[in-house]
């Protein structure tokens, strides 16, 4: 018996479109974060600690799933 092997090269173009996707999203949060997310220190006030306390949270969400840790924890 022959096997059929099934071509995933749309599948492979697809997730590696997603990868770079994520890539370019990591390396402008990452200059972002670097550019202490253009905020002067002598500006800071209360609403940029939310804010970067709601990227955290989404970011945490992400890593959770990444990782199987916090809610995703099996």
């Amino acid at each position: 018996m022959t096997r059929c092997t099934q071509d995933n090269t749309k599948a492979l173009d697809a997730f590696l479109a997603a990868k770079f996707e994520i890539d370019a999203m990591l390396e402008r949060l990452a200059a972002l974060s670097a550019d202490h997310f253009e905020v002067h220190p002598d500006e800071i006030h209360w609403g940029h600690v939310g804010t970067l306390n709601h990227y955290s949270a989404r970011l945490r969400e992400i890593t959770d799933m990444a990782f199987c840790e916090g809610e995703h924890a099996e």
